[in-house]
């Protein structure tokens, strides 16, 4: 039986393009400016360190800020970029810049599941700053308050199934006591490696034929067994 459900967020409660058209871009102009400008903060610091023991050799604020953008245009999940990032975004969020976009029937359905006992957790590429600011500043206003955890990729790969059996340890929950919903195939594939069971969210676009993993256009689609 279903005890907690697992989300993604890009392509599953969100639009891919909010992430890809808004907050990189959004990133990218002000990475250097923010690394000029808090290069010497702990939180940044650590960041900026790990950039360079990643890149082999030791940067600096501006080798380190070129390195970041280059992995944003490159699309990597990178943990200290998208530690930054978040840090970034932080600020965004507070000017009031955009809204973190999360589908109405995402809402609807998280909303529903908390109140019949499931606990909802997020496993994002994306820091869980990051996870927690576009969940806490949406048109349906604070939904962090949904959430029982957030986890990213400190804690493992979202393509390996070691990462989903440390998620399912922290919870204290069976890996086949929690349902994991993403848009990505080679994620799906591994949450089920670990016992997970899994809904695969396939918004637009044909859905793909043989799919091992149950198939839902929307969270309304979603039937759980309880």
């Amino acid at each position: 039986m279903i005890q907690a459900i697992l989300t993604d967020i890009e392509g599953t409660t969100s639009s891919l393009s909010f992430v890809k058209d808004v907050l990189f871009p959004y990133s990218r102009v002000h990475m250097a400016d923010f690394v000029r400008a808090q290069a010497h903060a702990p939180a940044v610091r650590t960041q900026l360190d790990e950039v360079s023991r990643l890149a082999g050799r030791a940067l600096t604020n501006d080798e380190a800020s070129a390195q970041l953008i280059a992995w944003i245009d490159a699309d990597k999940k990178i943990t200290p970029l998208k530690a930054l990032q978040g840090l970034i975004w932080e600020a965004g969020y507070k000017q009031g810049d955009y809204q973190g976009h999360v589908y109405e029937d995402a809402v609807r359905q998280l909303r529903a599941w908390k109140k019949r006992g499931l606990k909802l957790y997020v496993f994002s590429s994306g820091s869980v700053l990051a996870q927690k600011l576009l969940f806490g500043h949406t048109a349906w206003g604070d939904l962090t308050p949904l959430f029982s955890g957030y986890f990213d990729t400190t804690i493992g790969n979202k393509r390996e199934a070691g990462a989903y059996r440390a998620i399912a340890g922290k919870i204290d929950l069976k890996p086949s006591e929690i349902l994991f919903l993403s848009d990505i195939r080679e994620e799906l594939d591994a949450a089920r490696a670990a016992g997970m069971q899994t809904v695969w969210l396939v918004r637009d676009g044909a859905l793909p034929a043989g799919s091992a993993h149950p198939l839902a256009r929307s969270f309304d689609e979603i039937r759980l067994v309880v």
